[in-house]
């Protein structure tokens, strides 16, 4: 395996806050994925962001591909966002009461996706996922469900078998403290392989652009043959679109593929880069939630206002339009890539996502992308790209997020930065 190269030099805050870190928070991290612990070296520290760029705290500046793991669609620091969060908070930060912007951006949500009547706002993808599989289980009074290999739905207990993003950066196929109990009715298939189903099966929740195991599109006829099947044994499905969802179009997946699930999961882009998600489905499913119904699910700052006046400021700036044109940049990006990149690397692309594998064969299930990241390659391009100011997330199941503030200098500058890196 190949030695991951060293951390960019000039990092002594970083290291220093990290040890600070260590003392008082477990590995240092919040979130696993922000570890460098599958790469090597010492995380940087964020100081500022602005656009397309990201400031760690010895003043190195990077052109950021993570942004949010994609929150930031519009770039860090956007000034509409800026003003609207601004506004908010001027006005109180949390109420414990209904706001007017928690219903506009509920109403903006439902008009951007057909057969999204209805909109529950929550803090988190995973809040999002797990209070759409109780609704699921709910409706059809059943118990199963069925995920696939390489997908990350949050987690939450149940949903943690055989996930990507940062259950797979660190060698997990589940995790301590999970009882069997609690993963008892969850199967894991193949992505990219229909599933037969049975009458025990209460939903199937999938992503529809598996971005968690490094990008793996769809197949022809993969998410077409799962909503055949749930309607043949009367099974929900569920769109895990908090990565996809408002980033691929202006109605996310489903307008991109031309099918539709009965619940939705939101994230990431709907919240401006503030905690918020959401799950949506029709009139029907969605009043089996409490108030209206008996399925409960509560939080204190759901449908924050400072998070909903981000989100609103986010979505009111993406038009149609806007989505192709990053579609247009993203393509050429990543053709770009693939010409420095040379036999070996495959940079996968899907509209405005990109990623990058480590093999002669494109991937299309979570065994390719395992088989990619245990080349090793990875981390040398990862600090390699670092030492030549370009930031990617530090794991091999992690995908590129473009923004709408990189400049076409940004991406020829990544690319002669991953043309140094993967030599």
């Amino acid at each position: 395996m190949p030695e991951p190269a060293k951390p960019a030099l000039g990092t002594s805050a970083s290291d220093e806050l990290f040890s600070r870190a260590l003392r008082v928070i477990p590995g240092g991290v919040n979130s696993p994925v922000r570890a460098f612990k599958s790469v090597g070296g010492t995380p940087y520290f964020v100081e500022r962001a602005e656009g397309a760029y990201v400031w760690d705290v010895d003043g190195n500046r990077y052109v950021d591909f993570v942004q949010s793991y994609g929150a930031s669609i519009l770039g860090h620091a956007h000034p509409g966002v800026v003003e609207a969060v601004s506004r908010a908070a001027s006005r109180g930060t949390s109420y414990g009461a209904p706001t007017r912007s928690e219903v506009l951006l509920a109403e903006e949500i439902s008009a951007r996706v057909p057969g999204a009547d209805m909109v529950r706002l929550v803090n988190s993808g995973t809040e999002a996922t797990m209070s759409a599989l109780r609704v699921a289980r709910a409706a059809t009074g059943r118990d199963r469900v069925v995920t696939f290999a390489g997908c990350y739905h949050g987690h939450s207990d149940g949903l943690l078998a055989s996930g990507g993003s940062g259950v797979a950066t660190l060698g997990l196929a589940s995790s301590a403290g999970v009882t069997k109990a609690a993963v008892s009715d969850t199967v894991v298939a193949p992505y990219n392989t229909v599933p037969v189903l049975d009458e025990l099966v209460a939903a199937v929740i999938v992503e529809p652009v598996a971005a968690n195991m490094g990008l793996v599109a769809p197949v022809p006829g993969f998410l077409e043959g799962l909503r055949s099947e749930c309607d043949r044994v009367g099974a929900l499905l569920i769109f895990d679109e908090v990565i996809t969802g408002f980033r691929l179009a202006y109605g996310g997946a489903s307008e991109v593929t031309g099918v539709a699930p009965d619940l939705w999961c939101f994230g990431k882009v709907i919240g401006g880069g503030l905690p918020l998600a959401a799950f949506a489905g029709s009139r029907d499913l969605m009043e089996h939630l409490a108030p209206v119904g008996p399925v409960y699910q509560a939080g204190t700052l759901s449908g924050n206002p400072l998070a909903t006046a981000a989100g609103l400021a986010v979505l009111a700036a993406l038009d149609r339009d806007v989505y192709d044109e990053l579609a247009l940049r993203v393509g050429r990006f990543a053709g770009q890539l693939a010409d420095v990149a040379g036999p070996g690397v495959q940079v996968p692309v899907y509209r405005t996502l990109l990623g990058v594998f480590f093999g002669e064969a494109p991937v299309a299930d979570f065994t390719g992308a395992t088989m990619s990241a245990s080349t090793g390659r990875y981390p040398a391009l990862m600090h390699g790209l670092l030492d030549r100011g370009v930031a990617i997330a530090p794991g091999a199941y992690e995908v590129m997020f473009p923004s709408l503030a990189h400049s076409e200098d940004d991406y020829e500058r990544a690319v002669e930065a991953f043309s140094g890196a993967l030599e």
